[in-house]
């Protein structure tokens, strides 16, 4: 029997994952990419020996557990070195600074030192008792909940139990509102910074999410890969076309094509087609199911998510190549501005520092990367990319703002800035296609936390959806995961026996 043929929309994580899972599934597959390169968020490029990186900061579960086999299935984490940091971000206010240390034990001892009431101190307590639950809880790693049936699904439940009554009690309060109960002002922020970062906010983020880092983090099973996004990535494809999968790059899909209620292929925009038996997009959501597809098959449900759920907000990264060894001091600091600065025409009062000096692979011998990020809006660049002389003034004069401020906590440090880069909004539109430019899709909030959005649309067969807009606050473990779901399903679909194997 011949093989059957899959087109694959999008080289990123959730692609390549699904190329890799379809190609040890006996399936022909091609992925499609728009750019130059796979990768799509899990990103990164260098610059006069400066290597910035959008993506990845630590990779959960590269080191045992149910994610551990995906990365292994997917080769992506075999003879791969990762550094796990003892201290977390440094958040500083009213004199003080807290310190996210690793071991629970030794965080809890901490956030107590700033507690003057026995209010405060049962607050800390019961947060590093939810993260040291959280630090026995693996998620099984088996079907989609589409193919469980009754009993699978009652066996899944069984196995999850331990997570699920941590869910109920907490994924409906948000750290927000549990840092609001803090009674000493610096606790009350500072706690609220754990999962609503300056740079990285999430409105109405759920404790439990936090509490579900924090274990990661004491367990040693988050750790950033030495090199960043693109040796992972480039170990991906290499495991994918190791498996006899294509990919074609600089391809930019505008139409998937549909006859008598079945997906048969892709429409390039140069008129290019691609025919195949099935077809699965991990691209853009939005652009899938609006642009590609007409919005014809809109279950309710992805529709009242398009309307009404929150997406991460886009992001104005600046990137610094500085000629200075910054490895002697803490590689993540938050902290307060002496005066507020507008960026992006909104008032900044905190500033967040990233260093990758713990990395030796991302700058020269003796320098350094320097990373400032700033959550902003969509609008406000789409309105400025009209013009390329106003949209470039922005970028500058927000590199200006942005070692100005830096200087200010690192004297001298502006003399030796060699390399200046800022992505925008309208960077991540370029690259990935991203609705609103935003820098990883859904946030997760008390309100779809135990959400999930089909891979399959009704009345649409032989099409497949992956990645980060199927479920909320995804990453690339939840890109990895949906890509594997939806083989999964594909094979189903085909009456065939779903196999993975370790690479």
């Amino acid at each position: 029997m011949a093989e059957k043929s899959l087109v694959i929309i999008g080289g990123g994580m959730a692609g390549l994952a699904a190329g890799c899972y379809a190609q040890m599934n006996g399936y022909a597959s091609e992925i499609v990419e728009a750019g130059r390169v796979a990768g799509g968020l899990c990103s990164a490029w260098t610059r006069k020996g400066y290597t910035f990186d959008t993506s990845i900061h630590f990779l959960a579960g590269w080191k045992y557990g149910a994610l551990r086999q995906v990365w292994e299935e997917l080769g992506a984490v075999q003879g791969r070195e990762f550094i796990v940091h003892e201290e977390g971000g440094h958040t500083e206010g009213d004199g003080k600074t807290l310190i996210t240390y690793r071991d629970l034990g030794r965080l809890e001892e901490h956030l107590l030192s700033f507690s003057h009431t026995q209010a405060d101190a049962d607050r800390i307590r019961e947060l590093v008792a939810l993260a040291r639950r959280c630090t026995a809880i693996d998620m099984p790693l088996g079907k989609p909940p589409e193919l469980l049936g009754p009993i699978g699904l009652l066996r899944m439940l069984s196995e999850m139990r331990p997570f699920l009554s941590l869910w109920r009690r907490y994924s409906r309060v948000s750290i927000q509102s549990f840092a609001a109960r803090f009674e000493d002002p610096f606790l009350r922020e500072a706690v609220r910074l754990l999962g609503d970062s300056t740079a990285w906010p999430m409105p109405d983020r759920p404790l439990v999410s936090v509490a579900m880092q924090l274990a990661w983090a004491h367990t040693g099973n988050a750790g950033a890969p030495v090199g960043g996004s693109q040796p992972l990535i480039q170990a991906i494809v290499r495991r994918y076309q190791g498996l006899g999968g294509k990919i074609s790059y600089s391809s930019r899909v505008a139409k998937i094509l549909v006859e008598s209620g079945r997906a048969i292929g892709i429409r390039l925009d140069d008129g290019a087609e691609r025919r195949a038996d099935a077809v699965l997009s991990a691209a853009d959501g939005r652009t899938t199911l609006y642009d590609w597809l007409d919005g014809r098959y809109l279950p309710p449900r992805v529709k009242r998510a398009y309307e009404t759920w929150t997406v991460y907000p886009p992001i104005l990264q600046v990137f610094l190549g500085v000629a200075r060894d910054l490895s002697l001091l803490p590689f993540h600091v938050d902290s307060p501005l002496a005066q507020p600065i507008t960026i992006a025409g909104e008032k900044r009062t905190r500033l967040s520092v990233r260093h990758s000096c713990f990395d030796k692979t991302m700058a020269p011998a003796g320098k350094s990367v320097v990373q400032v990020w700033f959550p902003t809006n969509y609008p406000y660049f789409e309105a400025l990319a009209s013009n390329r002389a106003r949209y470039e003034a922005e970028k500058k004069e927000t590199a200006e703002k942005t070692i100005a401020e830096v200087d200010r906590r690192l004297p001298g440090l502006a003399a030796a800035v060699e390399v200046v880069d800022v992505a925008t909004p309208i960077t991540y539109r370029r690259f990935t296609g991203n609705w609103q430019g935003s820098a990883d899709g859904w946030c997760m909030t008390t309100a779809n936390a135990s959400s999930r959005l089909p891979l399959r649309l009704p009345g649409l067969s032989g099409f497949y959806m992956a990645g980060q807009w199927t479920q909320p606050f995804s990453g690339t473990p939840g890109a990895a995961t949906s890509a594997r779901n939806a083989i999964q399903l594909l094979c189903h679909a085909d009456r065939k026996a779903f196999v993975a194997r370790v690479a």
